[in-house]
């Protein structure tokens, strides 16, 4: 957290102490005065990208760490908490602090009557992600603990979504976490993925939910801050798959943090040009793959992409050779 000494005046209001410099601005913030910067930004993002609409149910996918409470606190200040739901995942990984993480939502959505989905990867799949990853390296498939766990992770929130009639899923990810996943899509040429990131991209079917990131114009460094100051108690530990064996976009991280860190406001920069092209792409009606519907993968009955025989999921559970029991997807109304 960057403070700023104790005798330095809020920037913007004059009358507050400032508790936090924002870097890519220069300004020095008191607490309200970055609370409002923040909610702002996000109401603007959220506009601007038509995100969402005030009468919509919203499905807030939350981890229990810092972005999760900034992004709560945020949308149940500009949204009826009567129209949200909260969906937390627990992969199943040893000495990984997820239970502890995750009582404070627990708590406040309590406290907001918001309902709360805990899903455990145990009881949706069959198996916990540390079992998945074991079995993996028994059959000698060489397969990224982080691949099991996006995948399933996003199947998992779809499939909630779809059963209890939500219109929108919100994700924590800040313009750190927009900014990795853009250069490795850009880096694996994968040109679909670079586009559908993009708020504006529709599902390509009928089962999936609209997922959308509030927080994406927002620096990891500033929800921090925010976090911090409005009582978040920091009890994170690191996944240790991400720490023994580190991901391409875990390495792109610590290159853009040293970036950002010589260049106050790279990281906005280029997601403006990010915006602006993919913006530009989604007008091109020669691009029509973007407007198919997905087929459906003959074992479970999930949207897959094209040209693949089952989805990755499937996939996935045929190569470690265990049984396919998750529950089929119902389309959305």
């Amino acid at each position: 957290m960057n403070v700023t000494p104790s005798q330095i005046a809020c920037s913007v209001c004059k009358a507050n102490q400032a508790i936090f410099l924002q870097r890519h601005t220069g300004r020095a913030l008191c607490l309200e005065c970055l609370r409002k910067d923040l909610v702002d930004r996000v109401i603007t993002e959220i506009a601007r990208n038509n995100m969402f609409d005030k009468g919509d149910r919203l499905l807030l996918a939350l981890s229990g760490g810092k972005d999760s409470y900034v992004l709560l606190d945020i949308i149940a200040r500009i949204h009826d908490p009567k129209l949200l739901g909260v969906i937390t995942i627990i992969e199943g990984i040893p000495r990984y602090n997820r239970v502890s993480n995750i009582s404070w939502i627990i708590e406040k959505t309590r406290k907001l009557g918001i309902k709360l989905h805990i899903v455990p990867f145990k009881s949706y799949v069959g198996y916990t992600l540390e079992e998945l990853v074991l079995r993996a390296r028994e059959l000698g498939i060489n397969i990224s603990p982080c691949t099991f766990c996006g995948i399933l992770r996003r199947r998992i929130m779809n499939h909630y979504a779809l059963m209890y009639g939500y219109d929108c899923i919100l994700t924590a990810h800040n313009l750190d976490d927009e900014v990795q996943t853009i250069l490795a899509d850009l880096m694996r040429g994968d040109l679909a993925r670079f586009i559908q990131l993009h708020p504006l991209s529709k599902p390509l079917s009928k089962y999936f939910v609209k997922r959308v990131k509030p927080l994406r114009r927002v620096y990891e460094y500033e929800i921090t801050a925010y976090a911090y100051a409005i009582g978040f108690e920091f009890q994170e530990v690191d996944c240790p798959y991400i720490t023994h064996a580190p991901t391409l976009r875990a390495k792109l991280r610590e290159y853009l943090h040293e970036i950002e860190g010589r260049n106050p406001g790279t990281l906005l920069r280029f997601l403006d040009w990010y915006d602006k092209t993919v913006e530009t792409l989604l007008k091109n009606k020669a691009l029509t793959y973007l407007a198919k519907e997905l087929p459906l993968c003959p074992l479970c009955g999930s949207p897959m992409a094209f040209g693949r025989r089952y989805c990755m999921l499937c996939e996935l559970l045929r190569k470690l050779k265990l049984p396919v029991k998750y529950p089929a997807l119902k389309a959305s109304k």
